[in-house]
């Protein structure tokens, strides 16, 4: 949660739920463990733009076939923004139901999908309008460091749920999103399902 400040200047109260699921993932509750977080639908979901689906492969490490989809969005803009986001996920999302039968596709992972587009519009742009510079989260994605050495620097505006909501809610109205099953049980830890 510290690094989470430190870092992108993203509050405690945007990534908590996050962090929380990211800790019951694994088996030592006071550790994170990266590897754990493939646990499928706590914190990890199908139609990801940069993993494989867990019925598909392997849904922990970066899948630049799948990345491909949001790197190709609006050739020749230099600029991811809500509108792509919202593209992507519903690009995404068409293909994981093409090509996965076991697709988790409820209203939840909607909302995480939709979260985490406007967090990393967020992060790497303006927060406000979402704007974000493509090389920023391409290297991000890509080479998972932050673009620093591009240019990047931390938001000196304190990301909050406030300041995503708006941004949320416009991904989620413009990704024609259909419901194509009810929520299931929730995943709160290995072996452990409510």
């Amino acid at each position: 949660m510290d690094a989470a400040v430190a870092g992108f200047n993203v509050a405690n109260t945007s990534i908590l739920q996050a962090a929380k699921f990211g800790l019951l993932s694994g088996l030592a509750f006071d550790t994170m463990d990266l590897d754990a977080l493939a646990l499928h639908n706590l914190v990890e979901h199908d139609a990801s733009i940069s993993r494989q689906d867990w019925a598909l492969g392997d849904n922990l490490h970066f899948n630049e076939t799948l990345f491909s989809v949001m790197a190709n969005i609006n050739p020749g803009s230099y600029f991811y923004t809500p509108e792509t986001a919202a593209q992507v996920q519903k690009m995404r999302l068409d293909d994981s139901i093409a090509r996965n039968p076991n697709v988790t596709n409820t209203d939840r992972e909607l909302q995480l999908r939709s979260r985490e587009s406007s967090l990393y519009l967020s992060i790497f742009g303006n927060t406000s309008t979402g704007v974000a510079p493509k090389e920023f989260i391409n290297i991000f994605f890509r080479e998972e460091r932050l673009p620093i050495e591009e240019g990047w620097k931390r938001s000196e505006i304190l990301i909050t749920p406030d300041t995503m909501n708006d941004m949320e809610d416009f991904i989620v109205a413009n990704s024609n999103w259909t419901q194509s099953q009810a929520c299931e049980p929730v995943v709160i830890g290995p072996g452990i399902v409510i």
